[in-house]
């Protein structure tokens, strides 16, 4: 691509901007991230993910983002550093343990658990304080987690569905182990229901639904009828989504598992993607939304609510495409950049910070344009 025609394209796309976003911050890590954390209103935590030694850093979102009126008189615009250390190997995985400064990584590598102490208000520094055994067994991407702070900090992991295990952080010693199964379907994600309930979601589309409290099996939902290679899965208070590799989504009601509330072919690229690769998740402050990313550069948000039980194709209610626009890869003889995770803010409702395989880090607030003509 010529330099003209990129500039002409980013001046385009920055024009459209103005009428498309309520705020965009955008902001340059030295190395890619796969995980964005919320360990506040206004801090995340990001780290790398390449073989060799990487950064994990806490960052403060730009303040101008949460000023209500008059942010041009806004000091602050930038992202900045507030907590930062090293990880010797990759962070495939991380959770902030709520209520705590206390996070947890996989390095998708093997399954056990590395703790770190986020640091406070007398250190800036990010330091590990311990670590979790695993089950011994990993996938290709290691283990999935799950945190929670019930009288002490617990967090669910596993790799595989057979191997689900809750373990106190500051023992380690392991409170749960899911009833033992033949099944060894490597996990796509774990998601707390209720402080006692979890869902696991399997690769190959299955689900388990199980709660601590007892020993009891896990509930088991199959997959929805079609062909795909991976299933992802994003679960909310009431419901579930599973999207397949060929950008099939089915939306199920959390009591009934095995029925299919609506579904909908969407608009994606579908080339082969690995597991780690794609995100699906739920609005926690909008309701009927998903946002998915992972198979592009771009992020694209869903409104489910005009999904029906018949599958049809839909198009995104707004698609954030400023990673690929502003990379200029593509001119260097690199791969196109794509998405490499997204999280919704957990207070406001068209919120969210997308990281790319670039390095790019931009957190937006998104206009809908059915909403702006009222």
């Amino acid at each position: 691509m010529e330099e003209t025609e990129f500039d002409d394209i980013l001046d385009d796309w920055f024009i459209e901007s103005l009428k498309t976003y309520k705020d965009l911050h955008l902001y340059q890590l030295e190395h890619p991230t796969q995980v964005i954390e919320w360990t506040s209103a206004k801090t995340v935590c990001v780290a790398g993910y390449s073989s060799s030694k990487n950064e994990i850093l806490e960052l403060r979102l730009p303040l101008k983002l949460f000023a209500d009126e008059n942010k041009g008189l806004c000091a602050e615009r930038d992202f900045k550093v507030v907590h930062g250390g090293f990880t010797d190997g990759p962070v495939r995985c991380l959770r902030h343990v709520p209520g705590t400064r206390c996070a947890v990584t996989n390095d998708g590598l093997s399954s056990a658990l590395q703790v770190w102490d986020l640091g406070g208000d007398d250190s800036d520094v990010i330091r590990r304080t311990g670590s979790v055994e695993g089950s011994g067994s990993a996938s290709e991407s290691g283990s999935r987690i799950a945190a929670r702070l019930s009288t002490e900090p617990q967090v669910l992991h596993g790799a595989q569905s057979g191997d689900v295990r809750l373990s106190q952080l500051t023992s380690g010693q392991t409170v749960y182990k899911l009833a033992e199964s033949d099944a060894a379907d490597p996990l796509s994600s774990l998601h707390f229901l209720t402080d006692a309930v979890f869902l696991a979601g399997c690769c190959n589309g299955n689900i388990l639904v199980a709660d601590t409290r007892t020993p009891a099996a896990p509930q088991l939902s199959p997959p929805p009828a079609g062909e795909s290679v991976l299933w992802w899965t994003g679960a909310s208070d009431g419901s579930v989504v599973r999207l397949s590799s060929s950008g099939q989504a089915v939306v199920s009601d959390l009591r009934n598992l095995r029925g299919a509330a609506s579904r909908a072919q969407l608009d994606v690229q579908t080339p082969r993607r690995g597991l780690d690769d794609v995100r699906v998740s739920w609005a926690p402050a909008l309701d009927d939304c998903i946002a998915v990313s992972g198979f592009s550069g771009a992020v694209q948000i869903y409104s489910t609510s005009v999904w029906t039980t018949e599958t049809q194709e839909v198009r995104p209610l707004f698609e954030h495409r400023g990673h690929a626009v502003a990379s200029q890869s593509d001119d260097c003889g690199g791969a196109p950049v794509f998405v490499t995770s997204h999280s919704w803010h957990p207070e406001r409702p068209r919120t969210l910070l997308s990281a790319a395989s670039d390095g790019s880090v931009h957190v937006w607030d998104w206009v809908d344009q059915s909403e702006a003509g009222r």
